[in-house]
Protein backbone atom coordinates (compact mmCIF):
# COMPACT_ATOMS: atom_id res chain seq x y z
CA UNK A 1 0.00 0.00 0.00
CA UNK A 2 1.42 3.42 -0.97
CA UNK A 3 0.68 6.80 0.57
CA UNK A 4 0.85 9.37 -2.24
CA UNK A 5 0.11 13.10 -2.31
CA UNK A 6 -3.64 13.85 -2.11
CA UNK A 7 -5.16 15.51 -5.15
CA UNK A 8 -6.19 18.60 -3.15
CA UNK A 9 -2.81 19.14 -1.50
CA UNK A 10 0.60 19.49 -2.97
CA UNK A 11 3.50 17.65 -1.39
CA UNK A 12 4.77 20.92 0.06
CA UNK A 13 1.46 22.02 1.56
CA UNK A 14 0.93 18.60 3.12
CA UNK A 15 4.38 18.79 4.69
CA UNK A 16 3.56 22.21 6.17
CA UNK A 17 0.30 20.98 7.73
CA UNK A 18 1.89 18.57 10.17
CA UNK A 19 5.47 17.29 9.91
CA UNK A 20 4.56 14.37 12.18
CA UNK A 21 1.90 13.10 9.78
CA UNK A 22 3.23 14.11 6.37
CA UNK A 23 6.66 14.04 4.78
CA UNK A 24 7.98 14.73 1.34
CA UNK A 25 8.79 11.04 0.87
CA UNK A 26 6.56 8.18 -0.17
CA UNK A 27 6.10 5.26 2.20
CA UNK A 28 5.24 1.68 1.45
CA UNK A 29 3.69 -0.36 4.26
CA UNK A 30 3.13 -4.07 4.00
CA UNK A 31 -0.18 -4.99 5.63
CA UNK A 32 -0.48 -8.42 7.19
CA UNK A 33 -3.74 -10.31 7.39
CA UNK A 34 -4.17 -9.26 11.06
CA UNK A 35 -4.35 -5.59 9.99
CA UNK A 36 -7.36 -6.30 7.78
CA UNK A 37 -9.48 -8.08 10.39
CA UNK A 38 -10.89 -4.96 12.11
CA UNK A 39 -12.15 -3.72 8.74
CA UNK A 40 -13.98 -6.98 8.10
CA UNK A 41 -15.46 -6.84 11.61
CA UNK A 42 -16.70 -3.31 10.98
CA UNK A 43 -18.34 -4.39 7.73
CA UNK A 44 -20.01 -7.31 9.50
CA UNK A 45 -21.23 -4.98 12.22
CA UNK A 46 -22.82 -2.64 9.71
CA UNK A 47 -24.49 -5.55 7.94
CA UNK A 48 -25.93 -6.74 11.27
CA UNK A 49 -27.38 -3.33 12.01
CA UNK A 50 -24.96 -2.52 14.85
CA UNK A 51 -23.69 0.69 13.26
CA UNK A 52 -26.12 3.12 11.70
CA UNK A 53 -25.02 6.27 9.91
CA UNK A 54 -25.90 9.39 11.97
CA UNK A 55 -26.78 11.12 8.71
CA UNK A 56 -29.97 9.05 8.48
CA UNK A 57 -31.35 10.38 11.79
CA UNK A 58 -32.54 13.89 12.60
CA UNK A 59 -31.28 13.65 16.21
CA UNK A 60 -28.66 11.57 17.99
CA UNK A 61 -29.97 8.19 19.11
CA UNK A 62 -28.42 7.42 22.50
CA UNK A 63 -29.69 3.84 22.40
CA UNK A 64 -27.16 3.19 19.65
CA UNK A 65 -24.33 3.59 22.19
CA UNK A 66 -25.55 0.68 24.28
CA UNK A 67 -26.10 -1.48 21.20
CA UNK A 68 -22.60 -0.81 19.86
CA UNK A 69 -21.01 -1.30 23.29
CA UNK A 70 -22.74 -4.66 23.77
CA UNK A 71 -21.52 -5.73 20.35
CA UNK A 72 -17.95 -4.74 21.20
CA UNK A 73 -18.15 -6.74 24.43
CA UNK A 74 -19.72 -9.79 22.77
CA UNK A 75 -16.96 -9.86 20.14
CA UNK A 76 -14.29 -10.01 22.87
CA UNK A 77 -12.64 -6.71 21.90
CA UNK A 78 -12.07 -5.85 25.58
CA UNK A 79 -10.17 -9.06 26.34
CA UNK A 80 -6.37 -9.13 26.18
CA UNK A 81 -4.99 -10.81 23.07
CA UNK A 82 -2.12 -12.84 24.48
CA UNK A 83 -1.13 -14.12 21.02
CA UNK A 84 0.45 -10.78 20.19
CA UNK A 85 3.46 -11.67 22.34
CA UNK A 86 4.47 -8.16 23.44
CA UNK A 87 4.63 -6.90 27.02
CA UNK A 88 1.15 -6.78 28.57
CA UNK A 89 -0.41 -3.58 29.90
CA UNK A 90 -2.64 -4.16 32.93
CA UNK A 91 -4.44 -1.75 35.25
CA UNK A 92 -7.09 -2.43 37.88
CA UNK A 93 -10.11 -0.24 38.33
CA UNK A 94 -10.33 1.58 41.68
CA UNK A 95 -13.42 -0.31 42.87
CA UNK A 96 -16.43 1.97 43.33
CA UNK A 97 -18.82 1.30 46.19
CA UNK A 98 -21.38 -1.32 45.27
CA UNK A 99 -24.06 0.75 47.02
CA UNK A 100 -23.22 3.92 45.14
CA UNK A 101 -24.16 5.57 41.88
CA UNK A 102 -22.08 7.35 39.33
CA UNK A 103 -20.67 10.82 40.11
CA UNK A 104 -18.09 13.13 38.55
CA UNK A 105 -15.17 11.38 40.24
CA UNK A 106 -16.11 8.07 38.66
CA UNK A 107 -16.57 9.70 35.26
CA UNK A 108 -13.10 11.26 35.52
CA UNK A 109 -11.15 8.11 36.39
CA UNK A 110 -13.11 5.99 33.90
CA UNK A 111 -12.31 8.47 31.13
CA UNK A 112 -8.59 8.69 31.97
CA UNK A 113 -8.11 4.94 32.39
CA UNK A 114 -10.10 4.16 29.25
CA UNK A 115 -7.83 6.50 27.28
CA UNK A 116 -4.75 4.67 28.52
CA UNK A 117 -6.24 1.23 27.90
CA UNK A 118 -7.44 1.98 24.38
CA UNK A 119 -4.10 3.62 23.53
CA UNK A 120 -2.05 0.57 24.48
CA UNK A 121 -4.61 -1.78 22.91
CA UNK A 122 -4.32 0.08 19.62
CA UNK A 123 -0.53 -0.16 19.83
CA UNK A 124 -0.93 -3.93 19.74
CA UNK A 125 -0.09 -4.75 23.36
CA UNK A 126 -2.11 -7.39 25.26
CA UNK A 127 -4.21 -5.04 27.38
CA UNK A 128 -6.34 -5.80 30.42
CA UNK A 129 -8.50 -3.37 32.36
CA UNK A 130 -9.65 -5.30 35.43
CA UNK A 131 -13.03 -4.12 36.79
CA UNK A 132 -14.59 -4.64 40.20
CA UNK A 133 -16.71 -3.18 42.99
CA UNK A 134 -16.06 -2.56 46.68
CA UNK A 135 -18.36 -3.95 49.39
CA UNK A 136 -18.36 -0.44 50.97
CA UNK A 137 -18.32 -1.77 54.53
CA UNK A 138 -20.57 0.39 56.68
CA UNK A 139 -22.68 1.69 53.79
CA UNK A 140 -23.58 -1.85 52.70
CA UNK A 141 -24.20 -2.94 56.29
CA UNK A 142 -26.56 -0.02 56.82
CA UNK A 143 -28.56 -0.80 53.68
CA UNK A 144 -28.81 -4.50 54.49
CA UNK A 145 -29.80 -3.79 58.10
CA UNK A 146 -32.62 -1.56 56.90
CA UNK A 147 -33.80 -4.36 54.63
CA UNK A 148 -33.71 -6.81 57.56
CA UNK A 149 -35.56 -4.34 59.79
CA UNK A 150 -38.38 -4.22 57.25
CA UNK A 151 -38.65 -7.98 57.75
CA UNK A 152 -38.60 -7.64 61.53
CA UNK A 153 -35.06 -9.03 61.84
CA UNK A 154 -32.12 -7.50 63.70
CA UNK A 155 -28.50 -8.04 62.77
CA UNK A 156 -27.81 -9.42 66.24
CA UNK A 157 -30.35 -12.16 65.54
CA UNK A 158 -28.18 -13.53 62.73
CA UNK A 159 -24.81 -15.21 62.87
CA UNK A 160 -21.88 -13.76 60.94
CA UNK A 161 -22.27 -16.28 58.14
CA UNK A 162 -26.02 -15.68 57.92
CA UNK A 163 -25.56 -11.93 57.75
CA UNK A 164 -22.83 -12.28 55.11
CA UNK A 165 -25.18 -14.46 53.08
CA UNK A 166 -27.84 -11.73 53.19
CA UNK A 167 -25.25 -9.18 52.07
CA UNK A 168 -24.43 -11.35 49.06
CA UNK A 169 -28.12 -11.74 48.26
CA UNK A 170 -28.56 -7.98 48.35
CA UNK A 171 -25.47 -7.44 46.19
CA UNK A 172 -26.67 -9.85 43.51
CA UNK A 173 -30.08 -8.20 43.39
CA UNK A 174 -29.35 -4.49 43.79
CA UNK A 175 -25.59 -4.03 43.50
CA UNK A 176 -25.26 -3.72 39.73
CA UNK A 177 -26.40 -0.12 39.33
CA UNK A 178 -22.98 1.52 39.25
CA UNK A 179 -21.53 -1.27 37.09
CA UNK A 180 -24.18 -0.69 34.44
CA UNK A 181 -23.55 3.05 34.62
CA UNK A 182 -19.82 2.55 34.03
CA UNK A 183 -20.66 0.37 31.03
CA UNK A 184 -22.81 3.17 29.63
CA UNK A 185 -19.75 5.43 29.82
CA UNK A 186 -18.09 3.05 27.35
CA UNK A 187 -15.44 1.62 29.69
CA UNK A 188 -13.58 -1.08 27.75
CA UNK A 189 -13.09 -3.44 30.72
CA UNK A 190 -12.88 -7.22 30.52
CA UNK A 191 -16.14 -7.79 32.39
CA UNK A 192 -15.60 -11.54 32.40
CA UNK A 193 -12.93 -10.91 35.06
CA UNK A 194 -15.05 -8.64 37.28
CA UNK A 195 -14.45 -9.09 41.02
CA UNK A 196 -16.15 -8.07 44.25
CA UNK A 197 -14.02 -7.29 47.30
CA UNK A 198 -15.85 -9.93 49.32
CA UNK A 199 -14.95 -12.64 46.81
CA UNK A 200 -13.23 -15.53 48.54
CA UNK A 201 -9.98 -15.07 46.63
CA UNK A 202 -9.73 -11.36 47.44
CA UNK A 203 -10.75 -11.87 51.09
CA UNK A 204 -7.94 -14.39 51.56
CA UNK A 205 -5.47 -11.97 49.99
CA UNK A 206 -6.54 -9.16 52.35
CA UNK A 207 -6.22 -11.38 55.43
CA UNK A 208 -2.82 -12.61 54.28
CA UNK A 209 -1.62 -9.03 53.74
CA UNK A 210 -2.73 -7.85 57.20
CA UNK A 211 -1.19 -10.90 58.91
CA UNK A 212 2.16 -10.34 57.20
CA UNK A 213 2.15 -6.63 58.08
CA UNK A 214 1.40 -7.49 61.72
CA UNK A 215 4.13 -10.11 61.87
CA UNK A 216 6.63 -7.56 60.58
CA UNK A 217 5.53 -5.03 63.17
CA UNK A 218 4.32 -2.58 60.55
CA UNK A 219 0.77 -2.42 61.93
CA UNK A 220 -0.54 -2.84 65.46
CA UNK A 221 -3.75 -2.66 67.44
CA UNK A 222 -3.89 0.28 69.82
CA UNK A 223 -6.26 2.58 71.65
CA UNK A 224 -7.25 5.80 69.94
CA UNK A 225 -10.22 8.10 69.40
CA UNK A 226 -12.81 6.81 66.93
CA UNK A 227 -16.15 7.89 65.52
CA UNK A 228 -18.59 5.48 67.16
CA UNK A 229 -22.02 4.77 65.69
CA UNK A 230 -24.46 3.83 68.49
CA UNK A 231 -26.95 2.38 66.02
CA UNK A 232 -24.48 0.32 63.99
CA UNK A 233 -22.39 -0.53 67.08
CA UNK A 234 -19.16 -0.05 65.17
CA UNK A 235 -16.55 2.57 64.36
CA UNK A 236 -16.96 4.61 61.19
CA UNK A 237 -14.46 6.61 59.19
CA UNK A 238 -14.23 10.39 59.11
CA UNK A 239 -15.85 10.31 55.67
CA UNK A 240 -18.99 8.73 57.14
CA UNK A 241 -19.43 11.41 59.81
CA UNK A 242 -21.84 14.32 59.32
CA UNK A 243 -20.29 17.48 60.73
CA UNK A 244 -22.23 20.47 62.05
CA UNK A 245 -21.21 23.74 63.72
CA UNK A 246 -22.62 24.14 67.20
CA UNK A 247 -22.37 27.17 69.54
CA UNK A 248 -20.18 26.47 72.53
CA UNK A 249 -18.00 27.99 75.21
CA UNK A 250 -14.21 28.02 75.37
CA UNK A 251 -12.85 27.80 78.93
CA UNK A 252 -9.37 28.59 80.18
CA UNK A 253 -7.84 28.23 83.62
CA UNK A 254 -5.16 30.41 85.22
CA UNK A 255 -2.68 28.79 87.58
CA UNK A 256 -0.77 30.81 90.11
CA UNK A 257 2.98 30.41 89.98
CA UNK A 258 4.99 30.40 93.19
CA UNK A 259 6.87 33.68 93.55
CA UNK A 260 4.80 35.39 90.86
CA UNK A 261 2.19 38.12 90.97
CA UNK A 262 -1.55 37.58 90.99
CA UNK A 263 -1.69 38.71 87.37
CA UNK A 264 0.77 36.18 85.96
Amino acid sequence: MAFSTPSLLSSCSAHRLNPLLFTRHRFRIKLSQSHLKPRYFAVAARENGVFVSPETAKSFDFTAEERIYNWWDSQGYFKPNLERGSDPFVISMPPPNVTGSLHMGHAMFVTLEDIMVRYHRMKGRPTLWLPGTDHAGIATQLVVERMLASEGIKRADLSRDEFTKRVWEWKEKYGGTITNQIKRLGASCDWAREHFTLDEQLSRAVIEAFVRLHERGLIYQGSYMVNWSPSLQTAVSDLEVEYSEEPGTLYYIKYRVAGGSNFD
